[in-house]
């Protein structure tokens, strides 16, 4: 009896769907998820804004304070891309109770992005869908300035 119990269980388990696993990337994935994320993100300040872009653009010397680490985060993001209606591109970003809407080529830049990053594409009803929870990166700007490939890491939830 024990041994049908153990083996029905076993059973379910391979049948369950995978626990979800939290997701991290580093380096230029996780610069270019920092920049984009941070440029909408109402805690991020205009400077670290400005540092963020001219990271993103290719300028590593760009003035800073030293020691200087900038934190991007926001609850949800959702990208999704139409696959029946393909001029369909949206994303809704969500930091505390504010939500903030990117359609066309920002959706596209962003939903581009969190696959970059690794977040798995879902697909259901005509759209592919790319999206997260709890996004944490840290912009470490001396070490982007170091141009040896480190500076940023993002963490989040699939």
């Amino acid at each position: 009896m024990i041994a049908n119990k153990s083996i029905g269980l076993l059973f379910l388990s391979v049948l369950a769907p995978a626990a979800a696993q939290a997701g991290a990337s580093n380096g230029s994935n996780a610069l270019a998820l920092s920049a984009i994320v941070g440029e909408l993100a109402p805690q991020t300040s205009a400077p670290n804004k400005k540092l963020l872009a001219a990271f993103f653009s290719g300028k590593a010397d760009a003035p800073h304070a030293k020691d200087l680490r900038i934190a991007v985060k926001a609850d949800a993001i959702d990208c999704r891309a139409g696959n029946v209606d393909i001029t369909s591109r949206a994303c809704e970003l969500t930091f505390g109770g504010k939500k903030i809407e990117l359609r066309g080529r920002k959706a596209h830049e962003l939903y581009a992005t969190l696959i970059e990053n690794g977040v798995a594409l879902d697909g259901a009803a005509g759209a592919s869908h790319a999206s997260l929870s709890g996004l944490d990166c840290i912009v470490d700007a001396d070490e982007v300035a170091e141009k040896a490939g480190g500076g940023a890491r993002c963490a989040f939830n699939p």
